[in-house]
């Protein structure tokens, strides 16, 4: 598992990248938390960067939103989902699991 920051330190409506291979953002929306890949598969964008609305989050650079419980796109230009990970609360504090490399949210 990969440490992200204490859960105090991402406040709603918030995200963080992990520096990771590929990196990972990580959002805190309504009171869940979602990791998903950080580049929009559309285009090199980061989705950290986005727009949160409820489960979505849309990419600074196109508009592709992203649903964040499934990785999946939910409209153009963006055709194909993004991976999702695992996020674990430790004693207050954020981790992710990466997917495998080869996994796919589709």
């Amino acid at each position: 598992m990969i440490p992200v920051c204490r859960l105090e330190d991402l406040p709603a409506g918030e995200s963080v990248r992990i520096d990771t291979t590929p990196p990972i953002a990580v959002f805190h929306t309504e009171g869940e938390l979602y990791a998903i890949d950080d580049t929009c598969s559309h285009q090199d964008a980061s989705l950290s960067e986005g727009w949160l609305e409820g489960c979505l989050v849309e990419c600074p650079l196109h508009a592709a939103s992203f649903d964040l419980r499934t990785g999946q796109p939910t409209c153009l230009p963006a055709r194909r989902p993004v991976r999702t990970h695992q996020v674990v609360v430790v004693d207050g504090f954020i981790h992710v699991r990466p997917a495998a490399q080869e996994d796919s949210a589709a």
